[in-house]
């Protein structure tokens, strides 16, 4: 591939996240009220001081501050970390029986109490992160302390994984659902992918033996349970044992997985991870581009139980599929990928940045408008898929650029 378009492609993602994405992030209204951060902001920057704050959006708020610090080491971007640890240890944290309250009202008290282990996992992501930003070692003893906490409640040490929630004393719950649209089972693909993720995040900054030997677990049951081998993408949900019970695809977790698994197993430094991992991410990154890509490179959202397309594309679902492309392209060397990782940003350029308001819009449709009535910040939009995705576009096509400019 030519040096000068990759070089072009890099000049694009960095001017988009220096000069629009962490700007946006980087003067986010402060709740000074209540503490740490508004928990919905609408797409006109209106904000809805009285509505809940979510552990998720808390969690990635931590992580993108911390690794944005770590990108690049702004002062205010460590004081905004700080400020989303100390909101998270002092209101989500729970006291009683430890672990992380799921939702808290606006003042800071709990309303949803259970513990959802993609929850607790995106918690530990952001701690990990923190620490690796901040050397505060609070936190990491706080993430120590949530990773001994999944792993005593959450941890099924018969049939392997991890199960969906629990109560707030972690007692099982009967409903294990993540959301409305998740279906009601004992275990997901979506909560072990980001359990992959924070456990290969801690391992980078707490090394131990029996953290390692769970993280490679977590790659088995993406290998053994998850991956479908005939159709090339995830599984999403299971019963206790591992049946399948849906038939429904994720072309953003099926993209979002391929780089994850390759990292999580680069970690491990566990050579034969690695190489098992290698032909079920080519097969996720080519079912995705064969079925989940549409004409000027917007990925589709889903597949349903009915085989229906959602041909709307989501912000995050475009964000990680320009990271699993371009991490294919660097397994391969194929230029196909790369040029299909252009033609992923291209989208985004043209039809999610929002010009007048910043950040990304939520998705569009299959005639690119915008749903107005989808948050700029909430529960589930925050800044985490897209400013990583940047970050790691940036770096990738410098370790790409380099041995060319040689």
């Amino acid at each position: 591939m030519n040096i000068d378009f990759i070089q072009r492609f890099r000049g694009k993602v960095f001017t988009e996240f220096e000069n629009h994405l962490l700007p946006f992030w980087m003067n986010i209204p402060l709740d000074q009220t209540s503490g740490g951060f508004y928990g919905r902001i609408h797409k006109n920057l209106q904000i809805e001081a009285d509505a809940p704050k979510g552990l998720v959006l808390n969690s990635r708020l931590l992580w993108t501050f911390s690794s944005v610090y770590r990108f690049n080491p702004n002062p205010h971007l460590l004081k905004l970390a700080q400020r989303a640890y100390q909101y998270l240890v002092d209101h989500f944290w729970d006291k009683v029986y430890g672990g992380m309250f799921w939702l808290l009202d606006s003042h800071g008290n709990p309303l949803d109490a259970g513990k959802k282990v993609y929850g607790q996992a995106f918690a530990l992501y952001g701690l990990s992160e923190y620490y690796a930003a901040s050397g505060d070692q609070s936190a990491l003893n706080t993430a120590v302390e949530l990773y001994h906490l999944i792993e005593q409640h959450h941890c099924d040490s018969i049939y392997q994984g991890y199960r969906e929630t629990s109560h707030r004393d972690w007692s099982e719950a009967e409903n294990q659902q993540l959301s409305e649209v998740d279906m009601n089972v004992v275990k997901s693909m979506n909560a072990h992918l980001h359990l992959l993720e924070a456990y290969a995040n801690l391992l980078l900054v707490w090394e131990d033996s029996t953290l390692r030997r769970q993280l490679t677990e977590l790659v088995d049951v993406f290998l053994t349970r998850i991956a479908d081998d005939e159709t090339g993408h995830f599984k999403l949900f299971f019963d206790q044992q591992w049946q399948s019970r849906s038939a429904a695809v994720s072309f953003g977790h099926d993209i979002e997985g391929s780089w994850l698994l390759c990292r999580a197993a680069e970690i491990l430094g566990d050579q034969n991870r690695i190489r098992y991992v290698r032909p079920v991410t080519e097969r996720l990154v080519n079912a995705t581009l064969a079925e989940g890509m549409n004409e000027d490179g917007g990925i589709y959202f889903q597949r349903n139980n009915k085989n229906l397309l959602d041909t709307d594309v989501h912000w995050w679902v475009q964000a990680e599929a320009i990271v699993g492309f371009v991490n294919h392209y660097q397994l391969t060397h194929c230029e196909e990928m790369l040029q299909a990782a252009y033609d992923a940003w291209e989208f985004v350029e043209k039809h999610l940045v929002d010009r007048e308001h910043g950040e990304w819009f939520y998705k569009v449709d299959q005639d690119r408008q915008t749903d107005l009535n989808m948050f700029k910040v909430s529960e589930w939009k925050g800044p985490y898929h897209n400013c990583r995705a940047c970050m790691e576009i940036i770096r990738r096509l410098d370790q790409i650029i380099e041995p060319l400019e040689a």
